[in-house]
């Protein structure tokens, strides 16, 4: 009888964390799809706003996970136990004081965005301090290359939060969006697991040396700012429309982005694997630039081949993927992932000189960030003239982007030559 070979040798861990991205990528993509064609435009836009509160605190909370990544590479020994007692006392203070921001002013919320309930947001609120533990959690695992822990914690959070919140609709009699709300929060608790923050010195007092705290201060500031330059560039259209245009037009624009977005949420996942690969590169005094040009292949590819199906096969995507009541922003779709694909690329550039404590590209994505949002509140007199603001803004960024790595390359190249 033939012997195989076991499945974990035939895969590199990179490249089952790869697999485990995809698949829950595609699980979140199907719960924003059954969302979608279950509540229709008008209730899916009050959804759209808990996804995207949900986005935009991923992406606050991926400061720490960025930060514990890049120095569970760096520091070793009692240094790293005590980087990582210091940065899970951070992250519970943040998360605890963002969750009553939230909680307090979810009136205030509720009117701005026009939602049919402030409750919503008082349940998300509550589950923000576990966002913020899990994303240290994840950081360790992230930095320590322990892929398949990582890829457990995803698959946990978005299984979870799929099954729970459709169980809750067919069974629950009470508002969706709350429903919603409630089945984020309880997916936060379960993708605490595995958890591996237990041998960690949580509850003694310890500090690093100034030079290591100095390394994590700089290096913590630049990510926070990168990372609410993602949030503006991400979600603030989404936002926007929420608050200039009716429910309709609102839940219509939700669906055109959550199709047209699926070009970012593969980029994600070369970026996680970028960031400590290209730290450990550089450690060793290896090139970095080889690496780089690898995933921003990879990316274009990816986004042309989404783009020009977009482009061709419209009015069928939009109707498989939602239905007939969504059909009337298909015009918009390939131009809408034609933005989001060019900011991919963009992103792949400003994480790489992230990761080498390069800066310039990260404060080119804040100001452009800055621009789009600045071009949606002048220019939004219809949906379509607030999809052509974000071109402008995404291919601006972009020459700009590349405009610096081949300036810094060619001064690399002046200098090793000197």
């Amino acid at each position: 009888m033939a012997n195989f070979p076991p499945l974990k040798n035939k895969f590199s861990p990179e490249q089952i964390f790869m697999l485990s991205v995809l698949l829950v990528n595609g699980g979140n993509y199907l719960y924003n799809l059954i969302l979608g064609r279950y509540l229709g435009p008008e209730k899916f836009a009050d959804a759209a706003i808990l996804i995207t509160f949900l986005l935009v605190l991923s992406f606050v909370a991926m400061t720490f996970q960025l930060v514990t990544a890049k120095f569970s590479v760096l520091f070793e020994g009692t240094v790293f136990e005590n980087f990582i007692s210091k940065m899970l006392k951070n992250s519970i203070i943040v998360g605890i004081l963002l969750g009553l921001f939230v909680i307090i002013f979810s009136s205030q919320l509720q009117t701005f965005f026009k939602t049919t309930t402030s409750t919503m947001f008082v349940v998300f609120g509550l589950g923000i301090p576990f966002y913020f533990l899990m994303s240290v959690n994840r950081g360790v695992f992230q930095g320590k290359k322990e892929l398949t822990s990582l890829s457990i914690t995803y698959q946990g959070e978005m299984i979870s939060r799929l099954l729970i919140t459709f169980l809750l609709l067919y069974f629950v009699n009470l508002e969706s969006s709350i429903l919603i709300a409630i089945g984020i929060f309880i997916s936060f608790i379960i993708a605490l697991f595995p958890f591996k923050i237990k041998i960690f010195p949580f509850f003694k007092s310890i500090n690093l040396d100034a030079t290591e705290k100095k390394l994590v201060k700089n290096f913590f500031i630049i990510t926070a700012f990168y990372e609410l330059t993602q949030i503006i560039i991400n979600n603030s259209d989404i936002l926007l429309v929420k608050h200039y245009f009716n429910a309709v037009d609102a839940g219509l624009y939700a669906s055109l982005a959550l199709i047209g977005r699926v070009v970012y949420f593969i980029a994600w996942m070369f970026v996680m694997l970028l960031l400590p690969t290209v730290i450990q590169l550089k450690k060793e005094g290896k090139p970095t630039v080889p690496i780089l040009l690898k995933y921003v292949g990879y990316i274009a590819v990816i986004a042309t081949i989404i783009i020009l199906t977009c482009l061709f096969f419209p009015n069928q995507i939009i109707f498989l993927l939602f239905g007939n009541d969504y059909i009337s922003i298909a015009p918009l779709l390939w131009k809408y992932a034609l933005a989001t694909g060019i900011f991919a690329v963009s992103n792949i550039f400003a994480y790489y000189y992230l990761s080498l404590d390069k800066y310039v590209p990260v404060v080119l994505s804040g100001l452009f960030g800055m621009l789009q949002v600045f071009c949606i509140v002048f220019y939004h007199d219809s949906l379509m003239e607030v999809v052509h603001v974000q071109i402008a803004a995404m291919v601006l960024l972009l020459i700009m982007q590349l405009t610096f790595f081949f300036l810094s390359s060619l001064k690399e190249r002046k200098s090793t030559n000197i």
